[in-house]
């Protein structure tokens, strides 16, 4: 069984506010404990981080780049809320930049790659066995985002980063189950072509799981946030 808890947050000794809120929240938002729509109070995540709030907006801004925040005029940050059309281009994006970096993958594979990524895949299981939807959520991104290191195409990889983060708020805000929505053994599959080297199904197999993943989305269906800012940001699991 899990429980929440809250707790103060303040940067590492060696990483600066700014990178700290930038991490901070873009684990929350993996894990869907920042829900599209969220407000970003510059005083709350001021006094999360213990820093001023000139060290928040540059992280906001920075967020803002990635697409994961919206800067409203005279109103202030929110978590991103997609539009359905914004929805299907990040999933046609995906399915470009994942197909691009098939072929690398293919050819830049090697024995203990396939081995990290059967141990993701049953990191995976295990959190979906014990209904941890946060850890399933953040596994299942870094299993595609192992596929974009193995590539080694850091513009690509910098690309797959923003869009995986906007699928999961996409995922979040429409999903029909409200979770990754991810049949147990598409990711086996595609690490299994990817041992075989098979190019054509593991393109086939990669397109496939996106667009189940795509088939899964109601865009009838919003989510509301269940829980304050502070809560969201340093909520774990015990």
């Amino acid at each position: 069984m899990t429980k929440s808890k809250s707790k103060k947050l303040a940067p590492e000794t060696d990483e600066i506010p700014e990178q700290a809120i930038i991490s901070s929240i873009t684990a929350a938002v993996s894990e869907q404990r920042l829900p599209a729509g969220t407000k970003l109070g510059e005083q709350m995540l001021s006094n999360l981080f213990n820093c001023n709030r000139a060290n928040v907006r540059r992280a906001l801004s920075t967020l803002a780049t990635m697409h994961v925040v919206q800067l409203r005029p005279n109103k202030g940050a929110f978590i991103s809320t997609p539009s359905p059309k914004e929805a299907e281009d990040v999933f046609e994006a995906r399915r470009t930049i994942e197909r691009t970096l098939a072929q690398s993958v293919i050819q830049n594979a090697r024995s203990q790659d396939i081995a990290d990524m059967r141990a993701i895949i049953a990191a995976e299981a295990e959190a979906r066995t014990q209904g941890d939807k946060p850890a399933e959520l953040r596994l299942s991104r870094e299993f595609h985002m192992k596929l974009a290191t193995i590539a080694d195409n850091q513009v690509l990889e910098r690309f797959l980063t923003e869009l995986t983060l906007r699928t999961t708020l996409i995922i979040g805000l429409y999903n029909k189950v409200g979770s990754s929505n991810c049949a147990e053994d598409e990711h086996l599959g595609i690490v299994q072509a990817l041992e075989a080297k098979d190019g054509k199904r593991f393109i086939f197999l990669i397109d496939q799981h996106l667009n189940h993943l795509e088939s899964g989305l109601d865009f009838q269906r919003t989510a509301q946030p269940f829980f304050t800012l502070a809560e969201q940001l340093t909520m774990t699991s015990t």
